[in-house]
């Protein structure tokens, strides 16, 4: 028994000497095979560039971040093959915190999160999973609880929206809530919301009077703010 664990070892590590997840080399054999002829020497290089644009404080999806000296013009056509095929879902800047939301959203600029969380792990490191139950995870932890939110949002059927401005001003999701602009900011743990708080002070400027924080935190309302855990983002429809 001991000897064919080892066989089937060797055999997958000889067949998989990167040691990318199934599910990984599933997808990239997938997109490959059913891709336009034009995109598949592209799809690969867009697919894994994901985790890395998440990874950075501006989550702005930047085209030079896949290819050095890539243009909007190269790859638009392969991300929005990959958005199609159900594998991502973009977030969209507003331009200003008003409704109706997608009038006011820049259709050039937008963060793109994995529609399947659980692939999103996958694409880091076969041990980031073990990272995550063991408390371990420092700059992507953020990245990861962000992305579970979209993928909620997402499947709620909510269209996916963000604000932020040069000045450093950025809150993580804008949704439509009981016919009004809300904010809503996303913590792995726990943590300050300057942001948010910057704009309920303003609200002649921004128009906004009511914001949830979702992180590891009980149900309660703080002056406009709602907080909760993240299990319960769920019921805010």
């Amino acid at each position: 028994m001991l000897r064919r664990k080892i066989e089937l070892t060797l055999t997958d590590w000889k067949n998989n000497p990167d040691r990318k997840p199934l599910l990984i080399r599933s997808y990239e054999d997938d997109m490959v095979k059913y891709a336009p002829t034009t995109y598949k020497a592209l799809l690969r290089e867009t697919f894994h560039s994901i985790p890395r644009q998440l990874s950075r404080e501006n989550k702005k999806f930047q085209y030079s971040l896949v290819k050095q000296g890539g243009r909007a013009s190269a790859f638009m056509g392969v991300l929005q093959w990959i958005e199609d095929a159900g594998i991502i879902t973009r977030c969209y800047n507003l331009n200003n915190l008003e409704l109706p939301l997608d009038g006011n959203a820049d259709n050039n600029v937008f963060k793109v999160y994995m529609s399947d969380t659980g692939l999103f792990v996958s694409m880091l490191e076969p041990e980031t999973k073990f990272d995550i139950l063991q408390g371990n995870l420092l700059g992507y932890k953020g990245a990861i609880f962000e992305n579970a939110v979209a993928d909620l949002l997402s499947k709620a059927g909510r269209k996916l929206y963000y604000f932020h401005k040069d000045s450093g001003l950025e809150i993580d999701f804008v949704i439509r809530q009981n016919n009004q602009c809300v904010i809503l900011e996303v913590k792995a743990a726990t943590g300050n919301t300057k942001s948010a708080k910057t704009i309920l002070k303003n609200f002649d400027k921004y128009h906004v009077s009511s914001a949830i924080k979702v992180g590891d935190y009980n149900i309660c309302e703080m002056g406009s703010i709602l907080t909760m855990p993240h299990y319960m983002l769920m019921v805010i429809n």
